[in-house]
């Protein structure tokens, strides 16, 4: 590898110091390092993007990794994230190992994990994908929702809740697993569906082929009143649904491509992590 995009979070790395020094480093090996032009959304301004790119190496937290997946998705350009943030479950480098991953990446020491997202569709016009989970959750007011979800056109549940998260394997230590649902190897083919704080007993999370296809549909309230709820992708600016409202959601096409450095298994990086260490 070549030449890389640098993807930074000014947030994180407020005066830039670490981004200088992966450039300078980047550039001392004879490497070519292209800073991410971001707009005033913080989003990737694209066409600005070189095409030779051949990494990109993501500097902030698993936030950022999450954002550049979803919005690099189209080019397949595999991603090696630097933890500026807390947990950094995505995120393979730590700061002060930062010299020793590239070079492990200058001498083509890595594998690429490749991790399946989800592809939504809203009412057949609005379509985005996710990478950690799609969310459909009560918009406005405290009061519980009303919702179908479907599998493969069979009617699931009927829900009274405050929502529900459709997670992928990456996604599970996240929302997810706030909400009570299972933590699952990150590159298992499969689909969780987990309620949020549901009125019932008995509405555990569901775990799914990654084949299967999910429609949640927005019903009326308790009393016969048009209901409102909004979906999010990653956690995104929420899109809002009502009554007769449907989101079609099933295993999109594109995959994010995570470079590797270590031969360490999720469950030690998941022991880790949840001890905070």
């Amino acid at each position: 590898m070549n030449s890389f995009l640098i993807i930074m979070n000014e947030n994180k790395d407020k005066e830039l110091e670490f981004t200088k020094k992966i450039c300078e480093y980047i550039t001392k090996n004879g490497r070519k390092p292209s800073l991410a032009t971001i707009d005033s959304e913080g989003h990737l301004i694209q066409e600005e993007i070189p095409d030779d790119i051949d990494c990109a190496l993501i500097l902030g937290g698993d936030g950022t990794i999450i954002r550049a997946s979803r919005e690099l998705a189209g080019r397949q350009i595999p991603l090696l994230g630097f933890n500026l943030g807390t947990l950094g479950y995505l995120a393979e480098v730590e700061v002060l190992d930062f010299k020793k991953a590239l070079d492990k990446i200058f001498q083509g020491r890595y594998t690429i994990e490749k991790r399946m997202m989800l592809a939504g569709c809203i009412n057949d016009s609005l379509e985005n994908t996710a990478i950690n989970d799609i969310v459909i959750a009560r918009e406005g007011s405290l009061k519980i929702a009303s919702f179908n979800v479907y599998v493969n056109g069979i009617l699931l549940n009927n829900y009274m809740a405050d929502g529900v998260i459709i997670s992928t394997p990456t996604g599970s230590t996240g929302y997810n697993l706030s909400a009570g649902g299972p933590i699952v190897e990150p590159t298992a083919g499969i689909v969780v569906i987990t309620p949020i704080c549901s009125h019932a007993l008995n509405t555990s999370s569901i775990v799914l082929s990654a084949d299967d296809i999910i429609i949640v549909e927005v019903c009326l309230d308790r009393y016969g009143n048009p209901e409102r709820m909004a979906v999010t992708f990653d956690g995104t600016e929420p899109v809002t649904m009502t009554t007769g409202d449907r989101v079609v959601i099933n295993k999109s096409q594109m995959v994010t491509k995570l470079i590797k450095l270590t031969e360490e298994s999720f469950l030690k990086t998941l022991k880790t992590k949840m001890k905070g260490k």
